[in-house]
């Protein structure tokens, strides 16, 4: 993890903001990276004037302003304490736009903030805050849950190696820096590391039910190209320092790749998933699109999403 030297921690304050502060600190800490608190506070809402009786609208900006910067101010002094290089900054308008505007000037090279929702039954993890980020943010995002223990057991890497698409240098680019991150913090926390790349075979029923293909037949196609996905699999895992580290390959055969990360993220109790976020949908759609819409809506645990080289975000600090 040593790639991140310019970290920046939103927080919002009305999160449980423990893990993701305690994340942050030590990874500047480790990293003798430089760590910047951000904090930022809404516009009043045009409605709120016809409510407000005693106090004016700008003067209950005045204040929210102020509480959110003592509360930034407090959380810097005691990160201070701890030996780290920490800034602080509060901005006004809306939170990821204004992250995303923090980090191009501050050129941070992560992100890290605690996750909105409570997750479980019914209950999305991630809120609006977080998945604009992990659509549109140029550099990681790490969405850290709330959790009882403070180190994580188990970490699943989330891996793409179809190579038959015309995006691939996005695949390229991505499939080693999810293995770096997800092998770097299982090593870090002595994790258990899951890697997963779900694969299926392209039109499979109409070639059984209208081409009619036989059983054998398509057993043998099926064990040929997971094979192929087998090969090229091992062929990343090969380029990655993995000493050291417990790891399990899981190679689900699916066609539909949402549902098979989620179940296999469930099944194993992961405590991270570390995924790349490619807009494009498909078959082999590998997030963002389709894919990670669903993955995002479904996962109960934290997320460290990356984009591919080359990613340019659509906010920009022309409209400032």
């Amino acid at each position: 993890m040593q790639r991140f030297k310019n970290i920046l921690l939103f927080c919002d304050f009305e999160s449980k903001q423990n893990q993701a502060v305690s994340r942050a600190v030590s990874l500047a800490s480790q990293n003798q990276a430089k760590l910047t608190v951000m904090s930022v506070v809404k516009e009043v809402p045009s409605n709120m004037g016809m409510a407000i009786t005693v106090i004016s609208p700008d003067e209950l900006f005045r204040m929210v302003i102020e509480g959110s910067q003592e509360k930034v101010d407090a959380l810097v002094e005691d990160i201070r304490k701890q030996g780290v290089d920490v800034a602080s900054v509060v901005l006004t308008g809306t939170p990821f736009i204004e992250i995303i505007r923090q980090v191009l000037r501050g050129k941070h090279d992560l992100v890290i903030m605690a996750a909105e929702g409570k997750g479980g039954i019914k209950q999305r993890l991630f809120g609006s805050t977080s998945m604009h980020l992990m659509r549109k943010c140029p550099c990681p995002v790490w969405v850290v849950k709330p959790a009882k223990r403070t180190k994580y057991k188990k970490i699943m890497a989330a891996v793409d190696v179809t190579n038959d698409f015309p995006d691939d240098n996005n695949r390229g680019s991505l499939n080693p820096l999810i293995m770096e991150l997800a092998s770097s913090l299982a090593r870090m926390d002595d994790s258990e590391l899951h890697v997963v790349q779900v694969w299926s075979v392209y039109g499979e029923g109409y070639m059984q039910v209208r081409g009619n293909m036989s059983d054998e037949s398509l057993q043998e196609l099926r064990r040929k190209n997971k094979h192929e996905y087998a090969t090229r699999l091992d062929r990343l895992l090969s380029s990655v320092d993995m000493k050291g580290i417990i790891s399990h390959r899981h190679m689900p055969r699916d066609m539909d790749i949402p549902k098979a990360i989620i179940k296999l993220e469930k099944k194993k109790a992961i405590d991270l998933l570390v995924m790349g976020t490619v807009c494009r949908t498909g078959l082999s759609g590998f997030i963002i699109g389709n894919t990670a819409e669903k993955v995002l809506s479904e996962v109960n645990c934290s997320v460290l999403t990356v984009k591919p080289e080359g990613f340019v975000t659509p906010v920009t600090l022309e409209d400032e």
